[in-house]
Order: C-alpha cells, then sequence, then structure tokens
C-alpha cells in the first residue's frame, strides 16, 4: 500500500467564508499516483471545517444564515470561552457542527463522488493562514 500527503493553505478574505477545495484534492489524487483508495481530507484547526455538499451558492448562503442563527457570533459575552481574551467561541461551535473531515473513495485515480458532490473548506474565524491535509492511501 501506498501513501501521499499533501498540506493545502488558506488564508480568507472573510471571517465566514467556504471554499471548494475539489480542484486542489483532485490534483492531490492525481500527483499521488493512486488508483484505487481512499482520500482523507482533514481541517488542521480547530475554528475550520471540511465538509461535502453541493457547490450552490444559494445553499452556501443558507449555510452561513443557519450556522449564524445556531451559534450567533455577537454578543461574544455569551461564551464562557471567550472570557479567555478569545472572540471566537461561536467558530469553534460552528466547526463542530460542520465536521472536522470527510474521506472519498479513490476509484480508477480520481475522487468518486456522487451527484453534485464536491468539497469545501469551510472558515469560521477567518483572515489568518490555516492548512488542511490530504492523506490518500491505496494501490
Amino acid at each position: 500500500m501506498k501513501s501521499y500527503t499533501e498540506y493545502l493553505w488558506f488564508c480568507t478574505k472573510n471571517e465566514r467564508e467556504f471554499v471548494n477545495i475539489t480542484p486542489q484534492v483532485a490534483a492531490c489524487v492525481a500527483a499521488s499516483g493512486i488508483r484505487e483508495g481512499l482520500c482523507l481530507v482533514n481541517a488542521m484547526h480547530i475554528t475550520a471545517s471540511i465538509f461535502i455538499n453541493d457547490n450552490e451558492s444559494g445553499l452556501h448562503h443558507d449555510f452561513d444564515k443557519w450556522l449564524e442563527a445556531l451559534a450567533p457570533h455577537a454578543p461574544i459575552s455569551r461564551y464562557r470561552h471567550n472570557e479567555t481574551g478569545e472572540d471566537n467561541a461561536d467558530a469553534h461551535l460552528k466547526r463542530t457542527i460542520m465536521g472536522r473531515e470527510v474521506t472519498v473513495a479513490v476509484t480508477k485515480g480520481t475522487l468518486d463522488f456522487g451527484p453534485w458532490e464536491q468539497i469545501f473548506y469551510g472558515e469560521f474565524d477567518g483572515k489568518r493562514k490555516k492548512r488542511v491535509l490530504v492523506k490518500i492511501i491505496g494501490e
């Protein structure tokens, strides 16, 4: 069995943003040379997420509104975490809801998705550099 590791870096312009990273992950799969296996994509920061869904702007808007309703940013005094001097407790909660990682099958050297599926990086405390792990294992 072979393995391949690559790190992708993101620094979003906005505090909250969804970025389609499918092309970057597909490029990693191609570079790996692995034809059959699994591809793990993991947000390596506790205020960012990786998830799979449709690449549709209305849905992304709905995610943003839904997450803000579940874990509003303000007032920051509502969260004990922010008593440490931080102001990002909501970002930690949003990450927990949207997930830390995804695993996608690699079949015949490509990501094996269902209809409309794409991989997204979800940023909830942005404007700073964060990394994503792409780990591919297989033959």
